[in-house]
């Protein structure tokens, strides 16, 4: 098990003190538990290669702001989770506002509109469970088809239309509830 374990706190205070040699040791040996948590959190095996690997880049320059040695692994943990959310809004985005012509222009008003309407998609599906999430990324933002999504997670079709079908409703549900717009929002709070 000595490949889920995370380095030693000597060799953290070593690397947060800019020892170079410590430096190089501790993110080889955080590779194989940043891996596992890009593979738990990203949609496909591609986002969660490049998610692990800006992870680890970003442990090397700015290992020297963890506060608390013990704390490793819930750091590359947000950062992990940080990195997969910035790929799936960037795909939703992409989708959602294909390039167009320069003789459009958006108001300012309705860019800020889209960035908090897309910033509330993006937490209701951060929110949902891991399986859940990745059939939803995999299916209704990357545009894979039932079939791929199923054989890619080792499921049957039937199980991956039903995660699909609780992520769905359950995204609906968080962007349909109000959200301190005012008004009636009181008679909400059962």
């Amino acid at each position: 098990m000595a490949e889920t374990a995370w380095p030693g706190e000597r060799l953290i205070l070593a690397a947060q003190g800019g020892d170079v040699a410590s430096i190089t040791a501790l993110v080889s040996g955080s590779h194989p538990n940043v891996r596992r948590f890009a593979h738990s959190l990203c949609a496909t095996p591609e986002d969660a290669e490049d998610a692990a690997q800006e992870a680890l880049i970003i442990l090397y320059r700015k290992i020297g702001m963890l506060r608390a040695s013990g704390a490793l692994a819930s750091w590359m943990f947000r950062i992990v989770r940080n990195e997969c959310l910035r790929r799936a809004r960037a795909v939703v985005r992409d989708r959602e506002h294909p390039p167009v012509p320069d003789t459009a222009v958006d108001s300012a008003e309705d860019e800020a509109l889209r960035r908090l309407e897309a910033g509330r998609v993006a937490a209701a599906v951060a929110a949902l469970p891991p399986d859940q999430r990745r059939v939803l990324i995999m299916r209704d933002i990357q545009g894979h088809s039932g079939r791929m999504v199923a054989d890619a997670l080792g499921l049957s079709t039937a199980a991956m239309k039903s995660r699909l079908h609780r992520a769905r409703a359950t995204v609906r549900h968080a962007l349909l509830t109000p959200t301190g717009t005012g008004g009636n929002d009181a008679r909400d709070e059962d």
